[in-house]
């Protein structure tokens, strides 16, 4: 296995406090994720056998409109600091700032060609201050179909064509495999297509985004694509247990290790 595994510490273990989730799955020896640092105390990060692999580095703003794209900037800016304090190197950049149900409460440009000139001119600034952090932010497609409805980024070619054109080796897609399958199918084809710009993945089945092995995607088969393709980063579980974490955890390990 030329990759590595973490987990998202906001889906797994619900009934636990975010630090405890954290020591759990580090315990279970995964690498850990999570969404919004803002709202977590960071002090479990400080044991040096806690290893990070992303968090979500943008905030409020968006980078899909004018109006709101310098404070998109300024808040992720925020992140750096952050990123050095827990020793994660590569961060989650989305569209814009998602409410506590993974809403869309960002600002989006109506005129399509106004959106994606802004986006654009956007993660050029966001590259070139990551190449300053030595950081990798991961644009992450959602899907609209079921969880996000009005996220912009949808396919997994909009975030690859933007990521192309702007051509940093610290901005790359975050490719998210149970969205993928929501939104377009085709999943296997994507990776192949684009593995040479992915930065970090996720995993859930179809439907119900649980842990693999409950849906309709044939996960077995997605690991021999990402061997054949010789990717490296991370794989991380970002599902939420059809029954007992420890059990959805386990069945991860088992196809992905």
């Amino acid at each position: 296995m030329s990759y590595q595994l973490s987990i998202c510490a906001e889906t797994v273990y619900p009934e636990l406090p975010f630090n405890k989730r954290v020591a759990k799955i580090a315990e279970a020896g995964f690498r850990v994720e999570f969404w919004k640092w803002r709202e977590h105390d960071l002090s479990i990060f400080e044991d040096v056998n806690i290893q990070v692999s992303s968090f979500v580095g943008s905030g409020a703003g968006s980078m899909v409109h004018p109006d709101t794209s310098e404070e998109f900037i300024a808040e992720t800016k925020k992140s750096f600091p952050v990123a050095r304090q827990i020793g994660c190197r590569n961060m989650i950049l989305l569209a814009g700032e998602l409410g506590p149900k993974g809403e869309v409460i960002h600002r989006t440009e109506p005129n399509l060609i106004t959106r994606w000139i802004t986006t654009h001119k956007t993660l050029i600034e966001i590259a070139a201050l990551a190449a300053e952090n030595d950081v990798t932010f991961c644009l992450e497609h959602l899907n609209t179909k079921v969880d996000h409805p009005g996220y912009c980024i949808n396919h997994v070619e909009d975030a690859a064509r933007l990521v192309r054109e702007v051509n940093s080796p610290n901005l790359k897609i975050l490719m998210d495999l149970y969205h993928a399958q929501v939104e377009e199918g085709n999943v296997i084809q994507l990776l192949k297509d684009h593995h040479q710009i992915i930065g970090h993945i996720h995993v859930a089945d179809v439907p119900g985004r649980h842990e693999p092995g409950t849906g309709e995607m044939n996960y077995e088969r997605i690991t021999e694509v990402l061997q054949d393709v010789g990717y490296t980063g991370d794989v991380g579980l970002e599902a939420f247990p059809a029954g007992d974490s420890d059990e959805a955890i386990e069945r991860f390990r088992e196809i992905f290790g």
